[in-house]
């Protein structure tokens, strides 16, 4: 890797920016390292070259590239802190102490393990641009992981997929979720790995391309008469995403039939509702498998229209309908949200909704074990968009009851609720809310407490909270209730 290749990359991304501070960090980084190696025997420049470069990839901004390059020259060099902050500003250095602060994860103990990922979750809360170099450092030093003892790979393994690509996939950067995952995987399982590759590369690639350019030809012309600009292109999904399926629905590699799907970039969301009707009008769609996530998009802000129709040959196809835009943001994520809002002149590097809530947890919970815990259970569940009877849109964790609904909108709400109707349809207070559903809560004004019986399907730490806080005072009501003599201090 050589930095004129990463000056190249970001200059596509960011035309007219002037990058000369990249040449700048580089020759620095350089002289830090120079004496330096890698354990697969290249120059240790050579990984924060590779980690400034996936960085490009994903639309990271200026200073962050820049940080990337620098990210380990505190840790492992002569060079300090200071000299990045005179050379180079405050901002760029406090990426780099942020980098620096999470540390290396070492893997001798699991509480020295669960303090690293504290760091790691509270160094989110203060700038995500820090996760950012952190998961490309980390995807660059996956790629050398064969050249580690097999314990200390699975180890290393194990703990990408618990922590690194769930963050990933909660950040919406498919890109660098995909490839942590099926390094892992193949660490992990190499047998399985191997067994999925063989089917998927060499069984079933000529099959696929025959397919895919006998659905083109068909729709191609469609899409033509239409007047539509289009890129089609085929979706392949990974090998550990496979893999996950057939262990979750108990299926074998075949009756798995989302493992490609038909990706359409057109220009304008227009251009998206145009596309679908035209695929609809030459193939049967397949129902229950159409989701419009243009009109509600995921909570990590993914956008596409997805349908599945009986394509040639009645064979099940998917296609995937989205703008440039929406297709850059849902590969890099936040990265790429952030820079198109930089290129309309936009406020950036506003942080979800979750991450708030990381900030929340430790402010209650001071053990590490208890705050880790807590963040894979609340934070790491995939999240759901529901909606109120008013139309306003509120962000819960997947398997979210009612009750963690009405505690999302009001505590009073909350307190008070005796039913609800989802969907215009009366239902359950512990039943699971689906993404896009709207909820409605019956209350009962003459309910002044909880039901402490919620705190079996509450899901959020917001519901709970309030449960067993109102429902404590409902137990002391009902003493006094019957000891009158009892007063209030």
């Amino acid at each position: 890797m050589k930095i004129e290749r990463i000056i190249k990359k970001f200059q596509e991304n960011h035309p007219g920016e002037d990058a000369s501070i990249l040449s700048l960090a580089f020759d620095f980084a350089r002289d830090a390292h120079k004496d330096q190696i890698r354990k697969n025997g290249e120059p240790y420049i050579q990984h924060p070259l590779h980690t400034a470069y996936l960085l490009t990839e994903i639309k990271a901004d200026l200073a962050t590239v820049t940080a990337g390059l620098l990210h380990d020259v505190p840790e492992d060099t002569d060079k300090t802190l200071e000299d990045i902050k005179i050379l180079f500003g405050s901002e760029i250095a406090t990426l780099v102490e942020g980098v620096t602060k999470l540390g290396k994860i070492k893997y001798r103990g699991i509480e020295r393990y669960r303090e690293n990922l504290k760091k790691m979750f509270l160094a989110m809360a203060s700038d995500l641009r820090v996760i950012f170099i952190k998961f490309c450092d980390r995807l660059n030093n996956l790629r050398t992981l064969e050249i580690l003892p097999p314990e200390k790979q699975k180890r290393i393994a194990q703990e990408t997929l618990e922590i690194y690509a769930p963050i990933a996939g909660l950040l919406g950067i498919w890109r660098l979720k995909w490839q942590m995952e099926d390094i892992c995987f193949k660490a992990l399982f190499p047998e399985k790995y191997h067994e999925l590759e063989y089917k998927y590369e060499v069984e079933k690639k000529v099959e696929r391309n025959r397919f895919f350019y006998k659905i083109k030809s068909i729709l191609t012309p469609k899409l033509e008469e239409a007047e539509l600009k289009y890129t089609i292109e085929v979706r392949f999904k990974h090998l550990y995403s496979i893999y996950l399926k057939m262990q979750e629905k108990d299926r074998k590699f075949d009756e798995i039939y989302d493992v490609f799907a038909l990706r359409i970039i057109v220009p304008t969301v227009d251009d998206c509702y145009k596309t679908l009707g035209i695929i609809h009008t030459l193939w049967k769609p397949k129902p229950n498998r159409f989701k419009d996530y243009i009109a509600v998009p995921k909570p990590n802000g993914y956008q596409s229209l997805h349908t599945t129709i009986f394509g040639p040959e009645g064979k099940t196809t998917e296609f995937q309908i989205r703008t440039q835009e929406m297709h850059e943001e849902s590969i890099y994520g936040l990265s790429a949200h952030w820079y198109y809002k930089n290129q309309r002149g936009q406020s950036i590097y506003k942080a979800p909704t979750w991450v708030e809530e990381i900030i929340e947890i430790q402010k209650e919970i001071t053990t590490t074990s208890e705050f880790v815990k807590k963040i894979k259970l609340d934070i790491f569940r995939d999240r759901i968009f529901v909606f109120s009877p008013k139309g306003d849109v509120f962000e819960l964790p997947e398997g979210a009851t009612p009750i963690d609904f009405a505690y999302a909108v009001h505590t009073n709400i909350g307190n008070k609720a005796a039913g609800v109707i989802v969907n215009d349809k009366l239902g359950k207070l512990d039943q699971e809310l689906k993404n896009g559903d709207f909820v409605e809560i019956i209350t009962e004004k003459k309910r002044p407490y909880p039901n402490r019986d919620w705190l079996k399907f509450a899901k959020t730490k917001r519901a709970r909270d309030r449960i067993r806080q109102f429902g404590k005072k409902s137990t002391l009501e009902n003493i006094k209730r019957f000891l009158p003599g009892i007063k209030n201090k």
